[in-house]
């Protein structure tokens, strides 16, 4: 069963609950759990950003979540189950812009000194809390007016799991599934060291290919990745890989001389006992490799902005008629047309941009922070109705936030050059405004989501703006602490994000386009490189956006996860079905071990961070794996190749039907 399709038009569509109908929604228990999730998936977000470079969407595995809870606490509404996805994706959307943006701080000048707790969680909170003010007078024109145009598939397949709620126990059960294996899997492979978590195979510096790397590190996180994301994404992201690890490290091996390549590493700021204690495929990555990566994911970056251009200037225009038309659901008395007041909306955004210009712990003084405070609400607003219009036609998985935040730089850095703001001091106010546009738009394309769910099961707007509102502060207290845990959570380095481990791919792209275009120290040979390496991906009619993560990550990222589509591409084979539903049995199976991989790995953060010597006792493969060479990189294959074989299994599960 599902949502019932309306006719086209939003007067003749009826929510599943009456306008009329006065039942149960923003209370406690729904607030208190949405709390939870927003919470959880915030922080386990912030975790696979930072080693994937991408997130999954968490309102439909939270809807599942919310429904099989209350049914083991009691009865619930539907419209409280909803308010717990409303408040619970949250979380998602703001790690994703936090870690995708405000890392970069630790890559530029002085910026390290803004990476703290309080900044990151203000910056976090601002911008979370503008993409939902800036959603509210956008509401009727995008979600009602445009209900038969602008499908939202997220937000309607949410809306279909909410109305079939009485399924959600068995659902559930797939989740929980995944997310039990994966803790499990990760606790004996990474605490207790039972199998290697990234074999490898790697050639010499003086084979005939050298330095070739292929590494893989098969947790269950990348597997559940992969299997989301589909086939051809993941191959894709895995063919970047390839190229950089397979293709251009052996090549620059065999041509660059050691002692240029010594010269270039210090010419970066590497020291020599960074160097010794990096083999050669790191150095090579670390000089050459990563601004190859960065250049072909900025030139993709704009080119899918500049696909987008159409729907950019058609939605801003939009929204400009209407409001100079009225605000949004102004004088109704209809529950499901109540929406915050303009006054609220307007007087809330004064605010946060007071926060910006005033607070002294953020970067920049005043009077020159007003116009930062200034470019961050009107590059904002362009871009949270351009963030809230592609989504409701590709998803918010699909949303190309990188590429807004690249244009937003790029103009912020242009006016900053214009009026003199040149030298090291202004790259973190330039970053300041990028990550708060970063953070708004995404959490205004997952806003937008939740409001197209609630338009169809009956919420009241005002509501959800309200429980927006509540997940953006709550998640913010644990996203900010979670980066700074994971940032020392990688041993002998002094810095986890930025490393082999944790690559936080767009936020060293962000401040490789910041150095570039305000100190003039970027090396452009290499970035140029990747630049027409992305062009000639999108030719050959690749994804360029993809291909150039991929190209840029280790990998040991992009193998598991095309590991995870290539089980989707023979699960669709074996059923002979070309795709899987949102609230499939694989998918839902693959978000849980997303979510239990994910939450592992903070857990396995905290007792290395914290309890190293009870970590180091718990090992008791430490080394061992080491001494038998080949064989225990079969181990771990064939560990992975069963958790895959899990995954086939679920995937394969007749799907349950109302």
């Amino acid at each position: 069963m599902s949502a019932p399709s309306p006719a086209p038009g939003p007067a003749a569509f009826q929510p599943h609950v009456a306008p009329e109908a006065n039942i149960a929604e923003l209370t406690v228990k729904a607030v208190v759990l949405g709390a939870v999730f927003a919470v959880i998936f915030g922080a386990a977000s912030v975790y696979l950003a930072l080693k994937a470079g991408l997130t999954v969407s968490a309102s439909i595995p939270i809807a599942v979540l919310s429904i099989a809870v209350f049914k083991k606490l009691g009865r619930s509404t539907i419209l409280e189950n909803n308010m717990v996805q409303t408040i619970g994706s949250a979380g998602e959307s703001i790690a994703s812009g936090v870690v995708f943006t405000l890392p970069a701080l630790l890559f530029l000048s002085g910026g390290e000194k803004y990476f703290q707790y309080f900044q990151i969680m203000v910056l976090a909170a601002v911008g979370g809390a503008l993409g939902v003010l800036m959603m509210v007078p956008l509401r009727r024109s995008l979600i009602v007016k445009e209900h038969g145009n602008l499908p939202y598939p997220e937000g309607t397949a949410c809306a279909d799991v909410l109305i079939v709620g009485e399924r959600g126990g068995s659902l559930a059960r797939r989740v929980f599934a995944g997310v039990y294996i994966a803790i499990v899997y990760k606790l004996l492979m990474s605490v207790l060291g039972l199998w290697k978590d990234v074999p490898s195979f790697r050639t010499s510096a003086s084979a005939a290919f050298p330095n070739a790397v292929l590494d893989s590190e098969i947790t269950p996180e990348y597997l559940g990745v992969g299997y989301i994301i589909g086939p051809r994404i993941s191959a894709e992201m895995f063919s970047g890989g390839v190229m950089s690890w397979l293709v251009l490290i052996p090549l620059i091996s065999l041509f660059v001389p050691e002692a240029r390549r010594m010269d270039d590493l210090h010419a970066l700021g590497f020291s020599d006992a960074w160097i010794a204690h990096h083999d050669m495929p790191e150095q090579i990555y670390r000089a050459y490799i990563r601004y190859i990566g960065a250049g072909a994911v900025a030139c993709a970056g704009v080119m899918t902005l500049l696909r987008s251009l159409p729907t950019i200037i058609s939605s801003f225009r939009d929204s400009v008629r209407d409001l100079r038309a009225g605000s949004a659901g102004a004088g109704s008395r209809k529950r499901t047309e109540r929406d915050l007041p303009i006054t609220i909306v307007v007087g809330g955004s004064v605010v946060l941009v007071a926060i910006i210009a005033f607070l002294p712990n953020l970067p920049g003084a005043f009077p020159g922070s007003l116009l930062t405070g200034l470019l961050v609400v009107v590059f904002g607003f362009f871009f949270v109705t351009v963030s809230s219009r592609i989504v409701g036609i590709i998803g918010a998985s699909s949303n190309p936030v990188s590429g807004m935040t690249i244009a937003t730089l790029m103009a912020t850095c242009l006016v900053f050059v214009a009026i003199g703001w040149t030298g090291d001091t202004y790259q973190a106010m330039a970053l300041m405004v990028g990550g708060i546009v970063c953070i708004a738009a995404a959490n205004a394309g997952a806003t937008s989501q939740d409001l197209k769910t609630g338009y169809i099961v009956g919420a009241t707007p005002v509501r959800q703006q309200i429980g927006l509102l509540i997940g953006v502060l709550v998640s913010v207290v644990v996203i900010g602490g979670t980066v700074l845990l994971l940032d020392k959570s990688v041993p002998g380095e002094l810095h986890g994000i930025g490393s082999a481990r944790m690559p936080a791919p767009q936020g060293t792209l962000m401040a490789t386009i910041i150095k570039g275009m305000l100190a003039q120290k970027l090396p452009w040979g290499p970035v140029l490189v990747g630049v027409f390496a992305a062009f000639t991906a999108q030719l050959a009619g690749a994804n360029a956006l993809s291909w150039a993560v991929g190209a840029y990550l280790p990998i040991s990222t992009t193998a598991p996860i095309w590991v995870g589509g290539l089980v989707r591409a023979l699960a669709d084979r074996l059923r002979k079905k070309k795709e899987e539903g949102e609230v499939g049995p694989g998918m839902l199976y693959a978000t849980g071990l997303v979510a239990g991989g994910s939450l592992a790995g903070i857990a396995i953060a905290l007792l290395v961070g914290f309890g190293g010597s009870v970590a180091d006792k718990l090992n008791i493969g430490a080394n061992y794996f080491e001494k038998i060479g080949l064989g225990g990189d079969l181990i771990a294959f064939a560990m992975f190749a069963l958790l895959a074989g899990t995954l086939l299994r679920h995937s394969l599960a007749k799907e349950e039907k109302a």
